[in-house]
């Protein structure tokens, strides 16, 4: 041991002595002194990351100051002016007969013993819906007779008294007294014969009303009676008939709509489930408006046709003349829960929301009846991509 390592075992210091002779805190330090080294080396290459990322987005990839509209949109615009479109009013509603009668047990009723009529049949007036057994009136029109017989067989009687009496007067026979009596038992008898007859033509007119006959001609919409079953007077109608098969369409329209109405005007008809069409015409507009919906009736007369069944639900399409108003592309015309919409582009050039009312549709595309005056600059396609407010460039459509 030399000098130095008996100085260091005095302090009490440990020593390591290793193959080169060199102490352990060497090492931990040289450690130390590289963590450091690659901390730093990692910083530097952060901080040219970021300034070559700033450097590059100033290479002309920015839109310049003073050119906001360098990387706006373009969009497709139309001016759509104004046409003149033939007006029409689509409605709702539904078919039914335009005179529809109900019948009925009219006399006093009874059993059913037959019914030669079926619903869907045509009938003419005073046709027999209905029989209604008879027998017991029959009887008691028989017995009406036998009695008009009796009454008749009394006034003859009567009659040749007088006539005997008064042959006897001139003798002095007969006295002034018994030609007024026995012309007075004439007479009775007389009116007892026509007491009689009277009530002959009451029976056979009761009977009469036991058969249910149809009041007019037309079309069987429901028959709800069989035979067997008794019926009386007062009681639900056995029978529904539409006069003459004529039907009609009750269409619900607002006011603004009962305003352009008019008697006569034409109107088609397009039955629920079906594609055929059927031409009416207006004949009755309601004078009232209700107060739950704000809306009138408008009663729209069709002919028979098969295709036309009572109850059934219908569109109608009516002409209300003609209107001058700008005609859009369904394209250009959007809806959310607000109502339908449009997307304008105003004078600086930002897309602009439009609410409007939307009319008929035709081959040309949607009339629109208010909202619009026709000069506005209106995004024809992808409205629904664009925000308002947001700034887009734009292209006119080509023409058709």
């Amino acid at each position: 041991m030399n000098y130095e390592s008996g100085v260091m075992a005095e302090r009490g210091e440990p020593i390591t002595i290793g193959l080169d002779n060199e102490p352990a805190e060497f090492e931990d330090s040289a450690r130390r002194s590289k963590r450091r080294l690659i901390i730093i080396g990692s910083l530097i290459v952060l901080a040219l990351a970021i300034g070559a990322f700033f450097v590059m987005r100033g290479s002309g990839t920015t839109t310049p100051v003073g050119d906001e509209n360098a990387q706006a949109p373009t969009v497709t615009v139309i001016t759509p002016g104004k046409t003149t479109v033939d007006g029409q009013i689509t409605a709702t509603g539904t078919l039914s007969a335009r005179r529809e009668m109900p019948v009925g047990v009219v006399g006093e009723g009874g059993r059913v013993v037959s019914v030669p009529i079926d619903a869907g049949d045509w009938v003419r007036q005073g046709q027999v819906l209905a029989s209604i057994d008879q027998s017991v009136q029959t009887q008691q029109v028989q017995s009406a007779a036998a009695n008009i017989q009796v009454a008749q067989a009394d006034a003859n009687l009567a009659q040749a008294n007088l006539d005997r009496a008064l042959q006897l007067v001139e003798r002095g026979f007969v006295s002034k007294a018994d030609i007024d009596r026995l012309t007075a038992t004439r007479d009775a008898a007389v009116a007892r014969v026509r007491v009689a007859q009277a009530q002959l033509g009451e029976l056979r007119a009761r009977n009469a009303r036991l058969n249910i006959l149809a009041p007019a001609s037309g079309y069987v919409l429901e028959r709800n009676v069989e035979p067997g079953q008794t019926v009386s007077g007062g009681a639900a109608p056995l029978f529904r008939i539409a006069r003459g098969g004529e039907m009609e369409m009750l269409a619900r329209l607002g006011e603004d709509s009962l305003a352009s109405m008019s008697v006569g005007t034409t109107a088609q008809i397009r039955p629920v489930g079906t594609d055929q069409l059927f031409t009416g015409q207006v004949w009755q507009i309601s004078p009232t408006i209700s107060q739950e919906d704000r809306q009138g009736t408008v009663r729209i007369a069709l002919s028979y046709a098969p295709g036309l069944r009572p109850g059934g639900f219908a569109t109608a399409t009516i002409s209300s003349g003609t209107v001058v108003a700008p005609i859009l592309p369904e394209s250009a015309v959007l809806s959310d829960r607000d109502g339908p919409y449009v997307l304008i582009v105003n004078g600086e050039s930002k897309a602009e929301r439009r609410s409007v009312t939307t009319g008929a549709v035709t081959s040309r595309g949607i009339v629109i009846t208010d909202g619009l005056t026709g000069s506005e600059k209106v995004v024809l396609r992808a409205g629904g991509f664009l925000t308002e407010g947001e700034t887009v460039k734009t292209q006119m459509a080509e023409a058709d």
